[in-house]
């Protein structure tokens, strides 16, 4: 078994972190271990979580599921298990649709996606990439379909899951029940498994 690098602390440790993170409770069904790491130094999780909340709110067009989704394709692509699986379990209890879950991978030709949703999900793929891949092409694609608000929503969660994927696979965070359940359910025949974070 694999040891994650800091121990997560219990969910009532601090009442600030505690009050914030029943959010998860909505998005999750239970609070992350990551956010149970970083109140290690309260302020950080505290951070995180209003980040997170403004991040994810729904503000029109660019749904909660759609959030999820763009933040699964960018998770993928860095190689995150632990926030794939939060991602996919995110989305479906957003209420993304079964054809959108089944085919994510297949979103640049499948019809479950809309052009609007291929151009944010091709854009999460390009800004997740290291080095960058956001060309003028990929630009110029997500600015047909979505207005600069909308743009900057797209991209908080791409830069969201940015920090959470790093924060997650370096601290080798264990995932918990639920997560692991959305993964197998809904992830494990494409090859995703909990690997560390197991």
């Amino acid at each position: 078994m694999h040891t994650p690098l800091v121990t997560p602390l219990a969910p009532d440790a601090n009442p600030e972190v505690a009050e914030l993170a029943a959010f998860f409770n909505e998005t999750l069904g239970f609070c992350p271990n990551s956010v149970l790491t970083m109140q290690h130094r309260p302020a950080i999780a505290t951070a995180f979580i209003q980040l997170n909340k403004a991040v994810m709110a729904n503000q029109g067009r660019v749904t909660s599921a759609l959030k999820r989704l763009i933040g699964y394709i960018s998770s993928h692509a860095t190689g995150c298990q632990y926030c794939q699986a939060h991602t996919i379990l995110a989305a479906e209890r957003y209420g993304a649709e079964q054809q959108q879950l089944d085919h994510i991978w297949e979103y640049s030709t499948h019809p479950a996606f809309s052009e609007a949703e291929r151009a944010a999900l091709a854009f999460a793929v390009a800004a997740s990439a290291v080095p960058n891949a956001v060309s003028e092409a990929i630009g110029q694609a997500l600015r047909q379909h979505w207005t600069e608000g909308e743009i900057v929503e797209i991209l908080g969660v791409i830069s969201l899951f940015g920090y959470l994927n790093r924060w997650n696979d370096s601290m080798g965070t264990y995932l918990e029940e639920g997560a692991v359940a959305g993964g197998q359910q809904h992830l494990a025949g494409r090859g995703w498994s909990p690997g560390k974070h197991a």
